[in-house]
């Protein structure tokens, strides 16, 4: 059953108009085809919205159980246009506050709210700098390319994380330096390689990885205060690719052998572990032959820098 297809609206203003001039709801109901069910919500629209209910529902529903009713909509909206640097925090203490009879939305439906209507200042991100390789130079004369890295961390006796930073020249593979720190902190990095400098002098360059504390995703050029203080040593930069360790083939093969002879069992603590370390330094550069330098031992072809090092140029 239903309206007569010829004019909707009109049929529906007789419906209601013979209804007001007092007849039936029965007898009309049958005469213009529709159940009474049907009869009574018109009549029931009418009363509510005039002639706009002549005009066809929509049966999506006009109200959600998450939305806001208008009323709360619009107070929030007249607090942000009264209070314009505020955020959806604030918005939402002053309801309770100032109208504790509501009941005040969640923080995250105000901000939405002020978002769909514009009024959420969106933040402009820091132009960041990807992390990227460098070119890389091949020499053939000691100290002018030193490499540097953390070997992969390891769990000592005493249950305590150690962090191998080791250092060796390019052109030679002596080893400068192997200290068991017990993070990658900056400031003992920065401990661990004025140690180096003051005893064999300035590298002309330095290859690293773009891990920390070499090199942040977070500065400008991703500069770090380490990476900076070898600058200003004259020091130039040279960073390989991420997840290109090939690049520095030749300090990951030291650092395959390190982990074979020195890690495998761990020392009880630091202390133990940092002469296990300092015994094979000297067994690595004095005893060792290497293929790569036509079977000489390191300490054969390495010779200190001739470029001191310069403690005023150190970062506080």
């Amino acid at each position: 059953m239903g309206w007569k297809e010829c004019n909707k609206m009109d049929e529906k203003l007789k419906f209601i108009a013979r209804y007001l001039d007092g007849e039936k709801i029965a007898p009309l109901c049958r005469e213009f085809g529709v159940s009474r069910t049907t009869g009574h919500k018109l009549i029931e629209r009418y009363k509510l919205m005039g002639q706009c209910a002549l005009v066809k529902q929509k049966r999506t529903p006009h109200r959600y159980a998450n939305r806001l009713p208008i009323e709360i909509e619009a107070l929030i909206l007249n607090l942000k246009q009264e209070y314009s640097n505020w955020g959806a925090p604030k918005i939402r203490e002053k309801i309770i506050k100032k109208y504790p009879d509501v009941k005040a939305p969640a923080t995250s439906t105000i901000h939405a709210v002020l978002d769909r209507n514009g009024l959420v200042k969106k933040r402009k991100g820091r132009k960041r700098f990807k992390a990227q390789g460098t070119p890389l130079e091949h020499v053939k004369e000691p100290n002018q390319l030193w490499c540097a890295d953390y070997k992969g961390e390891f769990m000592l006796g005493n249950k305590r994380y150690c962090y191998p930073l080791t250092v060796t020249d390019y052109a030679s593979r002596f080893l400068l330096g192997c200290e068991a720190l017990a993070s990658t902190k900056e400031e003992f990095a920065f401990e661990t390689f004025e140690r180096i400098f003051k005893e064999y002098g300035v590298p002309d360059s330095m290859r690293t990885d773009n891990g920390t504390p070499f090199a942040s995703a977070q500065s400008f050029y991703n500069l770090t205060k380490l990476s900076v203080w070898w600058m200003r040593l004259g020091i130039n930069l040279e960073r390989i690719r991420p997840g290109h360790p090939e690049e520095n083939g030749r300090h990951e093969r030291m650092h395959l052998t390190l982990k074979q002879e020195t890690t495998r069992p761990p020392k009880e603590n630091f202390i133990a572990q940092q002469e296990k370390f300092d015994t094979w330094i000297n067994e690595y550069n004095n005893e060792r032959p290497h293929e790569g330098i036509e079977n000489k031992y390191p300490s054969e072809v390495y010779k200190p820098s001739q470029t001191m090092y310069e403690s005023r140029h150190r970062l506080t």
